[in-house]
């Protein structure tokens, strides 16, 4: 059985921090990268940030870039996603996903290039 489970999320206040966590299931086949993504109201589901199992390599959007961390440990198949200098602009359900079928930076960074995904956890942060 496959499945991600992300936890972590919650309120806070502009410039406040929270970090995030998500494991898949020991039934998720090994992946090349592992990311998150979020989803505004009205919006379509945009990238986050990325880590790359096989290079070893990190990946952000530019707007999360010197506030946001991407860590993880591929042999329990765990991520997390540290938050800091949160702004209002960073609330949304964030996501946890697994590449597990297309390797390159193109398919790390973007949703078509995962497979699966976590239920969502919010995050709202006021003014």
């Amino acid at each position: 059985q496959v499945r991600l489970v992300e936890s972590g999320g919650g309120l806070v206040q502009t410039g406040g921090s929270l970090r995030l966590s998500c494991t898949a299931s020991s039934g998720t086949p090994s992946s090349y990268a592992m990311g998150w993504f979020r989803q505004h109201p009205g919006k379509e589901r945009e990238f986050v940030a990325a880590i790359s199992w096989r290079a070893g390599t990190t990946y952000y959007t530019d707007s999360v870039k010197g506030r946001f961390t991407i860590s993880g440990d591929n042999a329990r198949k765990t991520i997390y996603l540290q938050m800091n200098f949160l702004k209002p602009e960073d609330t949304a359900v964030y996501y946890c996903a697994a590449n597990v079928a297309h390797d390159g930076y193109i398919y790390y960074t973007s949703r078509e290039g995962y497979s699966y995904w976590g239920q969502g956890t919010q995050v709202t942060v006021s003014p």
